[in-house]
C-alpha cells in the first residue's frame, strides 16, 4: 500500500452556513479538533461549501487516478492518497497521517525537518473552517481537505 501526501495554502474567504454533517464529516472534524486541542487551539467548524469544493477536486483526481494540488487554490489544501488492494482509509487514518508530521516541526525555529505542512495546516491558529471529501476508483482513494482561511503562510508561525 503506497501513501503520498501534499499540502498547499492560498486564499480568499468563504462564508458558509453550518449544516448538519454526515457521520464521516463528523469524524473528520472531530479528528482535526482533537489535534488542535492538544495545542490549545480553538476547534474548527465544518463548512459544507468547503466540503463541496473538496469533493469536486477529489472526484477529479480519482477519475484521473492522479495526485496533485488544485491549480490556483483559494483555500488551504491537504491531500492524502492510498492505493492497492482494499485501499480504504478512515477519517482518523487520514488525520493521524497528517498529524504525525508534528515530529518534523521545530517550534523553536518554526521550520520543518522533512514534511510537516499537513500538520501545520491542521493547527494553523487563524484557520476557522474545514471541509473534506474522498473519492475512490479501482483500488485508488484520494482525500481532500480545504481550510479557510488558509494556513502555512511563509514567515508566520502556526500557533
Amino acid at each position: 500500500m503506497e501513501i503520498r501526501q501534499l499540502t498547499r495554502a492560498a486564499g480568499f474567504l468563504l462564508v458558509a452556513a453550518v449544516l448538519t454533517a454526515t457521520p464521516m464529516q463528523n469524524r473528520m472534524l472531530a479528528a482535526h479538533n482533537a489535534v488542535r486541542a492538544q495545542l490549545g487551539e480553538p476547534p474548527l467548524t465544518w463548512s459544507p461549501a468547503l466540503a463541496r469544493y473538496a469533493q469536486q477536486w477529489a472526484d477529479h483526481l480519482a477519475s484521473e487516478r492522479a495526485f496533485y494540488h488544485r491549480p490556483n487554490p483559494r483555500f488551504g489544501e491537504n491531500l492524502f492518497m492510498v492505493e492497492g488492494d482494499n485501499a480504504l482509509a478512515s477519517p482518523e487514518d487520514v488525520v493521524r497521517a497528517w498529524a504525525g508530521e508534528a515530529r518534523h516541526y521545530n517550534e523553536r525555529t518554526n521550520s520543518c525537518r522533512g514534511v510537516c505542512g499537513h500538520f501545520t495546516q491542521i493547527v494553523w491558529r487563524s484557520t476557522r473552517e474545514v471541509g473534506c471529501a474522498a473519492a475512490q476508483s479501482d483500488g485508488y482513494e484520494v482525500w481532500v481537505c480545504n481550510y479557510n482561511p488558509p494556513g502555512n503562510i511563509i514567515g508566520e508561525r502556526p500557533y
